[in-house]
């Protein structure tokens, strides 16, 4: 491909991503994706699965990710490219569409989590201001128009630059762990105070009678929600100063802290809360965070400052998510798996612009389409649907570490025991199946369905497209 204006430097070289992300950096950014969005979103639900035995699911949630996470550990420092599972995918077995498919899986699952966290926020702004403004919609309707508003603003952060962006994610996770701590207090407050109970903790409680098995089950798959995190901060791999020092290192750092968090959060809800209303939070909206600081704190106004304090943590994962996707598109555009264009960086900012744009409009027509459907239950299925996503790619990840033992690796990178990758694979993929999900959520395979269709659809514009410019001689027939 001739070098443009656009993805070219002044000294006619091919314009690069910027390394600028360092080990504090990557923390911060593995940390707040982690306990972003999902803490406020799923801790409730999980909860209304199996009681008071809630931490269970999280703590097996983060066991199955830690077992990927070493997978990946040992690919990011062999190939440290942009792309993250589509790349090692792509190495492990050379089929194309494998690869496309793989790659718009996680792109999706990053951007069904940016549309889930816009629209949360552009919810909760709307209920927030019109406390204190009369006449402010709250509307369905105007809760799309703000999330697309919010994912619009993220992009402008994400084509000013990747350090803008790591920066911006710094400070909203500093305010976001604040906040969990702030709860985590009162929490503590509360059982200190006699408004506790241990003996919850191993209260089993199920809305549909469940068997223990099967409510865990659907229990962790929801709690995977969380952890697109660490695949996020993957894709940023050539952003990352000398990754194969510093990845294997601080993923299980930030994965470490981000169990610990969640772990204090879920046992705090639980002896706070009786069991019976673990299932009935007193609003329904904000989620069952907000009752542990009615009982601790009844004097503060949580009901009028709640929506506000969402913001920073859910931004924060919205943010991250699009700025993965676009970083995914980017890297397999260079692998010549997405049509070229997707790789041309901006000279100036030296962020994958064309990248930035696909994917904020694929996540602003993800926003229009739900919304339009509100009664379906499809709008709180798009957590689901991101765990599902990214339970498929963890599978496939740990399967293409096995094969990708046959090649040499390098003499710094990391190596994890064989044993891993397969326990990996073999519990993502029971995790899966619709035995870990309820009649309703089934609507979770609907929704990946369709956006497999468009994926299919585009690697069928990208396979003709990589065609033609073979038969011009500007690519070679690998790129097909």
């Amino acid at each position: 491909m001739t070098a443009t204006r656009e993805d070219s430097t002044p000294g006619g070289q091919p314009a690069e991503l910027k390394r600028v992300i360092g080990p504090k950096l990557l923390l911060f950014l593995i940390i707040g994706d982690i306990i972003g969005a999902g803490i406020f979103a799923i801790t409730g639900k999980v909860a209304g699965q199996v009681g008071g035995a809630a931490w269970l699911p999280f703590l097996l949630a983060f066991a199955i990710a830690t077992l990927t996470a070493f997978s990946y550990m040992e690919l990011v420092t062999k190939y440290p490219h942009a792309a993250g599972a589509a790349l090692y995918i792509h190495k492990a077995f050379g089929i194309h569409f494998v690869t496309f498919l793989v790659a718009f899986t996680v792109a999706c699952s990053g951007i069904t989590s940016a549309a889930t966290s816009a629209t949360l926020v552009g919810q909760n702004l709307l209920i927030g201001f019109g406390q204190f403004i009369e006449g402010v919609p709250s509307t369905p309707e105007a809760g799309m128009f703000a999330a697309i508003a919010i994912i619009i603003i993220l992009a402008l952060i994400n084509l000013r630059g990747v350090g803008e962006s790591v920066k911006f994610n710094l400070v909203l996770t500093v305010i976001s762990l604040g906040i969990m701590a702030v709860i985590i207090s009162i929490g503590i407050g509360a059982i200190a105070s006699g408004h506790g109970d241990i003996s919850r903790l191993v209260v089993f409680e199920t809305p549909d009678d469940r068997s223990l098995f099967a409510a865990v089950t659907m229990g962790t798959a929801i709690a995977f929600f969380a952890m697109v995190g660490f695949e996020d901060s993957v894709n940023l791999v050539e952003e990352t100063k000398n990754p194969n020092r510093t990845f294997p290192r601080i993923m299980l750092i930030g994965l470490g802290i981000c169990a610990v968090i969640y772990m204090l959060v879920a046992v705090t809800i639980i002896m706070v809360i009786p069991t019976g209303d673990l299932l009935n939070p007193k609003n329904p909206d904000a989620g069952i965070l907000l009752d542990v600081v009615r009982i601790g704190a009844p004097g503060l106004p949580v009901d009028a400052i709640f929506p506000f304090l969402t913001v920073f943590a859910v931004v924060n994962t919205a943010l991250m998510n699009m700025l993965m996707a676009s970083r995914l598109l980017y890297g397999m555009a260079r692998q010549g798996v997405l049509p070229q264009v997707l790789g041309k960086v901006n000279s100036k900012r030296r962020t994958p612009t064309l990248s930035i744009v696909f994917t904020t409009l694929l996540a602003i027509a993800l926003v229009v389409y739900v919304n339009l459907d509100t009664d379906s239950g499809i709008v709180g299925s798009l957590g689901g649907t991101t765990a599902l996503l990214l339970l498929v790619v963890f599978t496939m990840v740990n399967i293409a570490l096995l094969v990708l033992r046959r090649d040499k690796a390098p003499e710094d990178s990391f190596r994890a025991p064989t044993i891993i990758p397969i326990l990996g694979a073999a519990t993502s993929a029971f995790l899966i199946g619709p035995w870990a999900r309820s009649r309703a959520d089934w609507v979770q395979y609907e929704i990946a369905g369709l956006l497999l269709a468009l994926g299919i659809a585009l690697w069928a514009v990208t396979w003709l497209a990589n065609r033609i410019n073979y038969k011009k001689g500007n690519i070679s027939s690998g790129h097909f």
